[in-house]
């Protein structure tokens, strides 16, 4: 068994061929993806099927979904530690903060800075944020394109 069939296993998800294509693709892309994104680098698959596993990793909180302003829902790999939207997760702990490259239009999960806190007035709950920073990401920059 792979590694990746150990990441589906250990999230409750049964590891067929083509899950463990997406999942791989995910992997090897390396940030947040659209259902547009996967379908054109896996271009024999219909986008239903890829739709449909998509939720299943987001329903399994194998993947989160990020809304990082271009219009289309962005899915990235959760860390193997990650307990995010899961019932008994409160708050924004397990979160963190998405950055979107302007120029190469990637979307980066950047695990080690964490969604700010915000004092909510009296009787909101809050449930879940979709933090995203803006600018150029250090390989765009470091090819010095402006």
């Amino acid at each position: 068994m792979d590694l990746s069939e150990k990441i589906l296993e250990s999230r409750g998800v049964r590891p067929t061929a083509l899950r463990l294509l997406i999942l791989r693709t995910m992997q090897k892309l390396n940030c947040a993806v659209s259902l547009t994104d996967v379908e054109a680098k896996l271009g024999t698959v219909d986008k239903s099927t890829i739709f449909r596993t998509l939720t299943l990793f987001l329903d399994h909180h194998l993947v989160h979904a990020v809304e990082d302003g271009t219009g289309q829902t962005k899915y990235a790999l959760c860390a193997e530690d990650c307990h995010c939207g899961e019932d008994y997760h409160v708050g924004l702990t397990d979160l963190h903060t998405h950055f979107y490259c302007e120029r190469c239009r990637r979307t980066l999960c950047l695990r080690g800075l964490p969604v700010p806190s915000v004092d909510l007035p009296e009787d909101f709950d809050l449930h879940t944020a979709n933090y995203v920073l803006k600018g150029i990401c250090p390989e765009c920059k470091g090819k010095g394109r402006r």
